[in-house]
């Protein structure tokens, strides 16, 4: 195995996607496919893999290994009003772990924003009602405009939704569990509707006051102006580093497989006797060795996720 892995993403069409991922990571989209939303550039879930010279990352890794996700999420429309379960939930319900997630807000047009917790005295006999008169649900939640930079944090159990025109980066627990409560009466070309998943949202939805405060999300801006850890939770630990001029680091890392997403500029991550140029929007991954160190090299942004 290599001890520096340059990954490749697996592609996720969504009704919601905008144009942008086609063009900077140079995938076609078919006519009769919905538009890219997603591409997971750092993935070992089954459901969708990067893809590594030595195979998918699923086939050689397992979730212990890489317990985190990273993706590049592009919309041209709201995503749907949704909430992820907590660990033990997920665990119990769906035999998965649950998902708590972080978005780096990367561009955005004027006035866009996303969606991120209840309003107060929002309750959840409120929400119910609301969602059994097919109620517009976005009038109960908190909206942030958003721009390059900015960052927060989402955990399970918040609800949420990006907004459209806002291309982010998102670090996540390596779960696939989606609870949607509402779809903005959105419908395909043949009328159909999207699943929801009305109850299970309700189960696992947190409309506590406290819990819906902004500084729960760890809201920061301006991130790109210092290097910063900006979360830590039990499946993986969030670095952003920036810089205008050269620049060397050195990483060390024990407890997981260690990776880097480039976000801006060109990079060069150097392990051992072994070197790998990085241009934005590429990622790597660093497998767990007797030696577990990195350094990197250049100028620009990007993540360190260990």
């Amino acid at each position: 195995m290599k001890s520096i892995m340059p990954l490749k993403p697996f592609a996720s069409h969504k009704i919601w996607g905008g144009q942008l991922l086609s063009k900077i990571r140079n995938i076609n989209v078919a006519p009769e496919q919905d538009p890219l939303g997603e591409t997971w550039e750092i993935s070992a879930h089954d459901d969708g893999a990067s893809l590594s010279e030595e195979g998918p990352l699923n086939k050689i890794f397992n979730l212990e290994d890489i317990p985190y996700l990273v993706k590049f999420i592009d919309t041209a429309k709201n995503l749907s009003v949704q909430v992820h379960p907590q660990d033990e939930y997920a665990g119990r319900v769906e035999n998965s772990k649950g998902k708590s997630e972080c978005w780096i807000i990367l561009d955005a047009k004027e006035g866009a924003g996303i969606y991120l917790g209840v309003k107060p005295g929002v309750d959840k006999e409120t929400f119910r009602d609301a969602i059994e008169s097919k109620d517009d649900l976005s009038k109960f939640l908190n909206f942030y405009p958003v721009k390059r930079g900015d960052f927060f944090y989402v955990p399970a159990g918040t609800i949420h939704a990006i907004g459209e025109d806002v291309f982010l980066a998102e670090v996540q627990q390596c779960s696939d569990i989606t609870y949607r409560v509402w779809d903005w009466n959105r419908v395909d070309e043949k009328g159909n509707s999207r699943e929801l998943h009305v109850q299970k949202s309700l189960d696992v939805i947190r409309f506590d006051e406290e819990f819906n405060f902004p500084i729960n999300f760890k809201i920061q801006n301006n991130i790109f102006n210092q290097d910063l850890k900006l979360l830590e939770l039990n499946d993986f630990e969030l670095f952003s580093y920036s810089r205008e001029d050269e620049f060397k680091i050195e990483v060390s890392f024990e407890k997981r497989v260690s990776s880097i997403l480039v976000l801006s500029g060109e990079v060069q991550v150097t392990r051992g006797g072994v070197s790998e140029s990085l241009s934005q929007y590429e990622a790597a991954i660093f497998p767990l060795e007797e030696e577990n160190s990195f350094s990197v090299v250049g100028k620009g942004s990007f993540l360190i996720i260990k």
